[in-house]
C-alpha cells in the first residue's frame, strides 16, 4: 500500500514581504526565498505580513494578515466575512480599479498564450458593484454547535460553509433575508434534511429552488409556503435532479428577463442558465451587435447559442439567424421563446460543435441576399456574420470550421481570457484574421472572474 504524502508543517510565524504582482485569480504575488507565494488579500505595491495557509512542491499560499503599506486602490471590504467566504476575492480593491486589473489579466493572456494584441482597446462594460447577482447556489446545513441553519456560500480552501448574516452581492432579495431564511429552514422539521438554494432572481420576482433531500412533511410545506407569501417569493422543490423540480408556491410561475433596446422578452427555468448579471446583460448584447455590424440583407451564424440571449436580438437587425447549442434543452427552450415573440426569421439546431459540422445541411445551405429566387452573384455559401459565446473551455474545436466560413467579422463573447487568447492566436496566427478590438465586462464584481469580447475581422 502506499504510503500517504504528509503534508509539509506550515510556519507559524508571519513574513513579512512586499507584493510585486497580481495573479490572474486577483491574489498578490511575492517571492520568498526564490519561490512563487501567492497572497490572499493583498495588492500590487503592498508590503504586507501574511501566514502560510498552504505549501505546494512549485508554489506556496498565504493570507494577509497586516498591511504595512497599503497601495491606493485599496479599500474597506464592505463584507463581513470577506477573507473567509470563498464567493468574493476583490473587495479589497476600488471597483473601478478591479475592471482595470481585469484588463490587463485579458491583454497579458492574449500576448502571452495566443501571441496577439489588440488593434484596440474597448473601454470597460461596467454596471452596479453590488447586490448585482441574481443567479447562485447556495449551500445549507443545519450546525448544532452554532445552533442555527448555515445559508451561503463555501469557506476559501475548506467545504464547510461560511456562518454569513447577509451577502452583498446578491440581489437584495436574498442577500438580506439569510437569516430570515435561516430561521425558517431551522423551524421546519425537515431542517437537517435542506442540502441548498438555488437562487433565480428575475426583472420582478425572486424564486428559490430548495434542495430537499426526503419528503417535507404537511406541516413543513404550509410554513414555507407562508413566508414565500409574505416575502412575496416564489418557491420550489428539488427532491432529486434537476427534472425533478416542481413548484410549491404558486402552483405556476414564469420567469423572465426582458431586452427593451431589441424587444424581446426571454423566458427561463429557475435552474436553467442565464446571465447573473442583468444589466451588464443589457449592455453586452446591443454592444456585440454593434461590433458586429449586421445589416438587414445578412445571414448571421449564433454558436453556443443558449436559450437565444444574442440570437433573437440578432434577428430583429438580420436578415436570418442560426443558433447552434450542444444542449437539446436549451435548443427547446430557444424555440419557445422565438415563438414567445413573434420570430420567425431564426433557426435553432442542436450540434456538438466539437465534431465535424460543415456536412450538416444548415452549416452549408444557400441564401440568396439579392432576393431573387435563381441564382445570381450575390448568391453564397454559409453566413455573412458569426458570434460566438462559448462556455470556460472555449472554441479550439469549432475554430477551423468558422474559419471556413471566410465571414469578415466574428464577435467573440468568453468567459475564460485564457481560452479567448488561445482561439484568438488560432483566428490571427493559422487563419489570417486581425484582433481588431477587444475589452473586459464587469459581469462579477468583487471576484477575479474576468468576462471580456472580441472583434475578429478580415479583408476589409
Amino acid at each position: 500500500m502506499a504510503r500517504r504524502r504528509k503534508r509539509p508543517k506550515l510556519p507559524t510565524e508571519p513574513v513579512r514581504a512586499v507584493i510585486e504582482d497580481l495573479s490572474h485569480d486577483g491574489r498578490g504575488v511575492t517571492h520568498i526565498d526564490g519561490k512563487t507565494v501567492f497572497v490572499e488579500g493583498a495588492l500590487k505595491g503592498e508590503e504586507v505580513s501574511f501566514l502560510y495557509v498552504e505549501k505546494k512542491r512549485s508554489y506556496d499560499v498565504g493570507a494577509t494578515q497586516e498591511v504595512h503599506r497599503a497601495a491606493a486602490e485599496r479599500v474597506e471590504p464592505r463584507c463581513a466575512v470577506f477573507g473567509t467566504c470563498g464567493g468574493c476575492a476583490l473587495q479589497h480593491m476600488a471597483a473601478e480599479e478591479q475592471i482595470l486589473a481585469k484588463q490587463e489579466v485579458l491583454l497579458e493572456n492574449f500576448e502571452r498564450i495566443g501571441k496577439v494584441s489588440p488593434a484596440e482597446v474597448l473601454p470597460p462594460l461596467t454596471g452596479p458593484h453590488w447586490g448585482y447577482r441574481r443567479k447562485a447556489r447556495m449551500g445549507v446545513r443545519y450546525v448544532a454547535k452554532k445552533g442555527r441553519v448555515l445559508i451561503g456560500f463555501r469557506e476559501k480552501r475548506a467545504p464547510y460553509i461560511v456562518d454569513m448574516h447577509r451577502c452583498e452581492v446578491l440581489h437584495p432579495s436574498v442577500g438580506e433575508r439569510l437569516d430570515e431564511l435561516s430561521e425558517l429552514i431551522g423551524s421546519l422539521q425537515a431542517a437537517a434534511r435542506i442540502a441548498q438554494i438555488e437562487v433565480a432572481v428575475d426583472d420582478s420576482q425572486t424564486a428559490l429552488v430548495f434542495r430537499n433531500l426526503e419528503p417535507l412533511e404537511e406541516s413543513d410545506r404550509e410554513k414555507m409556503i407562508a413566508f414565500a407569501q409574505a416575502h412575496d417569493m416564489r418557491f420550489f422543490l428539488q427532491p432529486g435532479g434537476p427534472d425533478s423540480v416542481e413548484p410549491l408556491w404558486p402552483e405556476q410561475t414564469q420567469l423572465s428577463y426582458a431586452l427593451p433596446e431589441f424587444d424581446v422578452r426571454f423566458n427561463f427555468t429557475p435552474t436553467g442558465f442565464t446571465q447573473v448579471n442583468t444589466d451588464i446583460n443589457r449592455k453586452m448584447v446591443p454592444y456585440a451587435i454593434e461590433l458586429l455590424q449586421v445589416q438587414p440583407d445578412e445571414r448571421v451564424l449564433d454558436l453556443f447559442c443558449g436559450i437565444g440571449n444574442f440570437t433573437l436580438p440578432l434577428a430583429r437587425r438580420a436578415k436570418s439567424v442560426v443558433g447552434v447549442e450542444g444542449l437539446e434543452i436549451l435548443v427547446q427552450r430557444a424555440r419557445e421563446n422565438a415563438a414567445l415573440n413573434g420570430i420567425d426569421n431564426v433557426e435553432f439546431h442542436v450540434a456538438d460543435l466539437a465534431k465535424e459540422v460543415e456536412l450538416l445541411p444548415w452549416w452549408s445551405q444557400r441564401h440568396d441576399t439579392s432576393g431573387h429566387a435563381e441564382p445570381s452573384d450575390h448568391e453564397h455559401k454559409g453566413f455573412d456574420k458569426v458570434l460566438l459565446d462559448p462556455a470556460r473551455d472555449g472554441a479550439m474545436e469549432a475554430i477551423p470550421h468558422i474559419a471556413k466560413l471566410g465571414v469578415k467579422r466574428i464577435v467573440y463573447v468568453s468567459c475564460n481570457p485564457a481560452t479567448l487568447a488561445r482561439d484568438a492566436g488560432i483566428l490571427v496566427n493559422e487563419y489570417g484574421y486581425t484582433l481588431e478590438k477587444a475589452g473586459v465586462m464587469d459581469m462579477f464584481p468583487h471576484t477575479a472572474h474576468v468576462e471580456s469580447i472580441a472583434l475578429f475581422t478580415k479583408g476589409k
